[in-house]
């Protein structure tokens, strides 16, 4: 006889377990509580659907906080894996020229997400929407909508962070687990947009400024990429990778100093040579045509420093390659791309299953886990996702 497992959520994590479950051995039921699935996958994708990253598995590894929590699932299921594992199921990759993995031109997220879907229907698996989980019995079997009771021989909650709420990802689920003594953590903006208080003058001017070719810097890591000025503050790549050691100062001091490299590929030796060997009188001129700065970032380097630093050839090119900016907050945990926080990493075992409650387990977004964008965030999903389909898979 078949044992049960029913999955709590939709997304990538859920839905690539769903499909790889061996379905000879369990009957799968995912259970939604939107009225389709995947909602928050497909949101992903609006803002250029990357996969996952091509660098090489170690440096992957690195990417996440705390890298060695989901180690051993990136390494049963890299990104060379997901790209096999996608592809025969009919959606071919390709990798940009930023190494991030697309789909063949032409694939959109819905394509993606049927095709997956279609994987689900062949195996078999039930899909029951509008099921909002709404805690457990004393005997731990599953309450659905607060008056529908079922059993499971395994149950799996993937029910996401808390961002985008309109997804249905809103972390109402804290609650539910804190009641039953599972260590959670609040959820925090990872992903965001970071406040900056610009000089008026300054945000008049520059208002949507990209920041481009630059690096970001903050304790001990350092991103190259782009940003973009914005009333708020500051967003875009460069930043965000840099969500974890911004949420540590800001958690301990109220605030964070960022250092802005405006010319990363240029040394600060060769860089103070041309602001020397400059035929042009003024200094902005210099910037402009010597060092090839834009005009916003000749804006920040003329609001943040005094004139005589400004008109110093070496404390100029000083700050060209570190200039502090402080953040003094993060952007709203509905408005960020994702979060960190939900169940604490010690909840669970090496199987993600919660080790207060047997055949319970937790996958994806709701660990206490980060990554910055660039495909990171799905191929750990999807890792999570595989990881556990084949140990439950090997479960007598």
């Amino acid at each position: 006889m078949k044992k049960s497992v029913s999955i709590i959520g939709g997304g990538p994590a859920a839905l690539i377990l769903a499909a790889l479950l061996d379905c000879n051995k369990f009957k799968v039921t995912v259970y939604e509580k939107n009225k389709t699935l995947g909602r928050k996958f497909l949101v992903a994708g609006k803002g250029g659907f990357n996969l996952t990253h091509s660098e090489p598995i170690g440096e992957l590894i690195a990417r996440y906080t705390p890298p060695d929590f989901l180690e051993q699932a990136l390494l049963d299921f890299d990104n060379e894996d997901f790209r096999h594992w996608i592809d025969s199921i009919g959606i071919p990759t390709y990798i940009g020229s930023s190494k991030r993995v697309y789909p063949e031109s032409g694939i959109k997220p819905i394509t993606v997400l049927n095709a997956i879907l279609n994987v689900l229907d062949k195996q078999g698996v039930a899909i029951e929407y509008l099921r909002t989980w709404t805690g457990w019995m004393s005997d731990n079997s599953l309450v659905f909508n607060s008056n529908t009771i079922l059993n499971s021989d395994y149950t799996i909650f993937a029910m996401g962070g808390g961002s985008w709420k309109v997804t249905g990802s809103d972390g109402s689920w804290l609650d539910l687990f804190e009641r039953e003594s599972i260590p959670i953590v609040p959820f925090q903006s990872s992903n965001c947009a970071y406040r900056v208080n610009w000089p008026e003058d300054f945000i008049l001017e520059h208002e949507g400024s990209p920041l481009k070719n630059i690096a970001i810097s903050c304790l001990n890591k350092k991103q190259k990429g782009e940003a973009v000025i914005t009333r708020f503050g500051l967003e875009g790549n460069a930043i965000y990778a840099l969500s974890p050691q911004i949420r540590q100062e800001l958690d301990s001091q109220q605030k964070a100093t960022v250092f802005l490299d405006m010319k990363p590929t240029l040394r600060y030796d060769d860089l103070l040579d041309k602001i020397r060997k400059s035929t042009f009188k003024k200094t902005s001129a210099t910037l402009q045509k010597e060092v090839k700065l834009s005009s916003a970032q000749i804006g920040l380097l003329k609001k943040y420093l005094s004139k005589e630093t400004y008109l110093n050839p070496e404390l100029l090119a000083q700050n060209i390659k570190k200039l502090p900016i402080e953040i003094t907050g993060s952007g709203l945990v509905n408005d960020a791309i994702s979060t960190t926080g939900g169940v604490q990493l010690h909840a669970v075992d090496e199987n993600f299953q919660l080790k207060n409650k047997n055949r319970n387990y937790c996958i994806g977004e709701m660990l206490d886990w980060d990554a910055p964008t660039g495909g990171y965030l799905l191929q750990a999903c999807f890792s999570m996702g595989m990881h556990l389909a084949r140990h439950l898979n090997k479960v007598p």
